[in-house]
C-alpha cells in the first residue's frame, strides 16, 4: 500500500457507517462536509434498491446531493443498459428499481421479458415469486440487484433480496447475476460516474464480505468500520483484510 497514489476520491457504505437505524452516526455530518468542502469526488453507496436518491436524500438526516448518492439499482439498471439498450423486464421491487429501469428507457412487463430483476421490497407475494420462476423457466434473464440475505430493522432482521433469489433459484435451476455488492461492477460504474479512478481512490465499509471485498476487487483502498455488523474479532476469520480498521467515521474525517 506504501506505493499507492493519495486518496482523491471516496466511496461509503451508508448503513452501518454513516447511520445506524435512521440515526447519523457521530462523525457523519462532519465527513460528509469534509468532503463537499475539499472539492473531492465522493458517493454514498448503498445494497438497499428500495428508494430512488431523492428518496434517500431526504431519509438520510445528512446533507448529501442527490447525485452523490449510487444504490444497487442504479448499478442495475446501468449494467442492463449496456447489455441490451432498450429492453424489457418483469420486476420484483419497489420505487428505487423501477425508476431506474424506466429512466434508462426500459418496458417493464410480464409479456416475455428479456430479464426478470428481482430487487428489494416488503411486500414479496406469492404469486410475483411464481411468475418469476415461471418467465425465467420460458427463457427470461435472472438478475438481481444486491445478494444480502437479510436486511436490518428495528425488530431484528427481515429476509432480503438474496434469500428470494435462492427460492427462485431452487424452482428454477438458474443462478442469478448480482449487481451490487461484493460484485465490484458497482465500485466500477460508480467511480465511472463521478469521473475518479480506482487506484487513488478509498472504499468505507462496515461489512468485510461486501463492501471491503468489493473495494478490494475493484483495486481501492479500504477501510472497515466497526459501528456496523463486522465485529474485530471477525476480521482475521477472512482471507481477505481491509486497508485499516478503524472504530468509526469519526476516525477519517481527518484524512479527507
Amino acid at each position: 500500500m506504501a506505493d499507492r497514489k493519495p486518496i482523491e476520491s471516496w466511496l461509503t457504505d451508508m448503513d452501518g457507517v454513516l447511520i445506524h437505524e435512521g440515526v447519523p452516526i457521530p462523525g457523519a455530518d462532519a465527513f460528509i462536509k469534509k468532503l463537499k468542502d475539499s472539492g473531492r469526488p465522493f458517493l454514498v453507496l448503498t445494497n438497499n434498491s428500495i428508494y430512488t436518491p431523492r428518496d434517500l436524500h431526504a431519509r438520510l438526516g445528512l446533507e448529501v446531493p442527490i447525485e452523490n448518492i449510487w444504490t444497487s439499482a442504479l448499478a442495475t439498471a446501468k449494467f442492463l443498459d449496456d447489455q441490451r439498450p432498450g429492453g424489457s423486464a418483469y420486476v420484483i421491487g419497489e420505487a428505487g428499481l423501477t425508476t431506474a429501469l424506466h429512466d434508462i428507457g426500459y418496458i417493464l412487463t410480464d409479456h416475455d421479458p428479456d430479464y426478470v430483476v428481482l430487487g428489494e421490497t416488503r411486500t414479496y407475494s406469492f404469486e410475483a415469486m411464481t411468475k418469476a420462476v415461471r418467465l425465467i423457466n420460458n427463457g427470461a434473464r435472472f438478475i438481481c440487484t444486491n445478494p444480502d440475505e437479510t436486511g436490518p430493522s428495528t425488530e431484528g432482521p427481515l429476509p432480503a433480496t438474496g434469500a428470494v433469489a435462492a427460492l427462485i433459484t431452487k424452482a428454477t435451476g438458474r443462478q442469478p447475476y448480482f449487481a451490487g455488492k461484493p460484485n465490484p461492477l458497482m465500485m466500477r460504474t460508480g467511480l465511472n460516474t463521478i469521473g475518479a479512478h480506482s487506484e487513488s481512490s478509498a472504499m468505507i465499509g462496515d461489512r468485510m464480505d461486501t463492501d471491503v471485498l468489493a473495494g478490494i476487487e475493484a483495486g481501492m483502498k479500504t477501510y472497515l468500520v466497526l459501528t456496523g455488523l463486522t465485529r474485530p474479532e471477525q476480521v482475521e476469520n477472512f482471507p481477505y483484510r481491509p486497508s485499516k480498521v478503524v472504530d468509526s467515521i469519526a476516525d477519517i474525517v481527518d484524512l479527507v
